[in-house]
């Protein structure tokens, strides 16, 4: 039973929870390659592009990767993907999950 607790205590002390999260005032200034179609409050000025406000961080951090590494393939996100890097990324999805 010790086992299990030390495990379980281990697992959830890597889980993703505890990631190093972004800096919302610094990806603020950072969103500028994302305003274009998702609008700098994260309100989509196009309707076919997703709105990135109050998004979940991980999720939002999760999908720029997968574009940026190729998993995911999109003629527009893929580039802009490619140029940000992660502590970037990770800023600026905390950023639009900071929005409300």
């Amino acid at each position: 039973m010790k086992k299990i607790a030390i495990l379980s205590l281990c697992l959830f002390a890597t889980s993703s929870h505890f990631a190093i999260a972004g800096d919302p005032a610094a990806g603020k200034n950072k969103v500028a390659i994302c305003a274009s179609c998702h609008g700098a409050d994260g309100v989509a000025i196009v309707k076919t592009y997703p709105n990135l406000k109050g998004q979940n961080a991980a999720y939002i951090e999760k999908s720029i990767k997968a574009f940026k590494s190729g998993e995911r393939k999109d003629p527009v996100m893929s580039p802009m993907a490619a140029t940000i890097n992660d502590a970037d990324i990770a800023d600026i999805a905390a950023y639009f999950e900071s929005l409300k």
